[in-house]
């Protein structure tokens, strides 16, 4: 039976003005799973004059009346395992397990956003006048607008509101043409349970034809104070080009051509495995996911026997089926995609140690290249999806040279057993994030998460997410009378 959901502007369900949906396939059957309303811009109006008219009340809700809806939410989300499970393998492919850990993740930042409503919020300054008091105080901005991706869509849901709605914003979301309910709407009804008002978070579904104008449509819009937005740098760069012309601040959080670095004293098994994970992990659908892995040359033929004969037996197909490691892509036009980057790269010159061949429907089997030229476009671009390639280096200034060799510096992993030798390596790789004596697919609620250069700037996480949906307000207490010179 489809599923069959609407707009969500005000608490109420409603259909888009139109009349319009949009269907919502299943990547694996390519079956519909789901039709969803189709917004036009009077629905991004119609939602963005509910996010205003309860900002107010909102923002004005006692701290701990808030941290208290955080709270149920994040109770309410980790009781809905089995439902995200089969929701997440219906819209975006994703397996069991990687089902299991988006609950789970989401959950800790709607925990994490609770802890943030009650933190201490501000200085006090050390005034210039005798008797003053100064004061700076962070205070929310207005409405915020959101873009939440499918490829970790409870999570990245979750995170895409929790931070600005914790600082007292209200938000309008616009997820994923391609998992609008388990990034948009299933995020919005478990907050509504918890005793999220009305009006507080409103989410806009669309036609994938429509995103660009929907998405300009929201930006514009003068009650919209700030923006945020994680998917691809290609359409970030759009939405922050968008923010900028508009004067709103804005968190962007984009791709990643990440690495993994096995150094000389690294622990070969361990290695294989940690590489293995940050690699195919959501069949490679991560923005932290490693699309390089760098290995000494001194381990780099018993590192190549072990990981390739792992990737080779790395199960790939249904995600409902409990051994399948690398679940289908987002669709087959994606897989296609891929398929094309790996097709390109053998073609000017690359080796196929696992893997490679023509996908099945949106499922492409787990690859493994190593000898990628620089002319080829797979050297350059983000993959996301299950392929990376192989390559040995001498030194550490070559590793460190080879992993900075990109403009989408997020994150990165230094495998070793020498957590002085992996900081020396780490503190010299430019990324927002990196993780020594592990692979690079890590992601914690209280830290900053973001990258460098084409990565994005801003960061989600803990404090540093409440600080970028909060304005800090300079408030002087004068204890005594000023004396003034007319």
């Amino acid at each position: 039976m489809t599923v069959t959901r609407g707009l969500l502007i005000g608490g109420k369900d409603v259909p888009a003005a139109s009349g319009r949906t949009e269907e919502d396939l299943n990547p694996f059957t390519g079956e519909v799973y789901a039709t969803v309303a189709a917004a036009g811009p009077g629905d991004v109006r119609r939602a963005v004059d509910a996010a205003d008219a309860a900002f107010a009340e909102w923002a004005a809700l006692a701290p701990f009346a808030r941290r208290a809806i955080f709270l149920r939410a994040a109770d309410l989300l980790d009781a809905r395992g089995e439902e995200v499970a089969a929701l997440m393998a219906e819209e975006a492919g994703g397996t069991r397990p990687w089902a299991y850990f988006n609950v789970a993740l989401g959950a800790h930042i709607l925990r994490e956003a609770a802890a943030a409503v009650t933190a201490p919020r501000g200085e006090v300054l050390s005034a210039q006048e005798q008797g003053a008091l100064g004061l700076a105080v962070r205070e929310p901005l207005g409405v915020v607008a959101a873009f939440a991706p499918w490829n970790a869509p409870v999570i990245l849901g979750v995170r895409a509101v929790a931070a600005p709605l914790a600082a007292g914003n209200t938000v309008v979301v616009k997820p994923s043409e391609d998992a609008p309910i388990a990034c948009g709407l299933l995020v919005a009804d478990v907050l509504r349970e918890a005793g999220l008002p009305d009006g507080v978070l409103n989410v806009v579904t669309n036609a994938r034809e429509d995103a660009p104008e929907i998405a300009e449509v929201l930006v514009a819009d003068p009650r919209v104070r700030a923006v945020n937005f994680t998917g691809s740098t290609g359409v970030g760069r759009i939405v922050g080009a968008l923010a900028a012309r508009h004067l709103k601040p804005a968190v962007l959080e984009l791709g990643g051509k990440n690495a993994v670095i096995v150094l000389a004293d690294a622990d070969v098994e361990y290695a294989v495995d940690a590489a293995a994970f940050g690699v195919f992990m959501n069949s490679g659908q991560i923005c932290m996911s490693g699309d390089r892995v760098l290995v000494h040359e001194s381990l780099a033929e018993e590192f190549s026997r072990r990981f390739t004969a792992k990737v080779a037996a790395l199960r790939a197909g249904d995600p409902g089926d409990p051994g399948t490691v690398v679940g289908p892509l987002v669709s087959a036009r994606s897989a296609q995609r891929v398929a094309g980057l790996v097709a390109d790269a053998v073609a000017k010159g690359a080796r196929v140690l696992a893997g490679g061949g023509e996908p099945e429907g949106a499922v492409h089997p787990a690859t493994v290249l190593t000898d990628v030229p620089e002319a080829a476009d797979l050297y350059h671009a983000e993959v996301f999806g299950p392929v990376c390639v192989l390559e040995s280096f001498p030194d550490d200034d070559t590793a460190v040279a080879l992993a900075n060799a990109t403009e989408q510096g997020l994150t990165c992993g230094v495998i070793t057993e020498n957590a002085t030798h992996g900081l020396a390596v780490a503190r010299r790789v430019r990324t927002g994030i990196v993780h020594i004596n592990d692979q690079s697919v890590a992601d914690e609620p209280q830290a900053p998460f973001g990258g460098v250069r084409a990565s994005g700037y801003g960061r989600f996480g803990g404090r540093w997410g409440i600080e970028a949906f909060s304005s800090t307000r300079w408030v002087t207490i004068a204890t005594q009378h000023a004396h003034y010179p007319f």
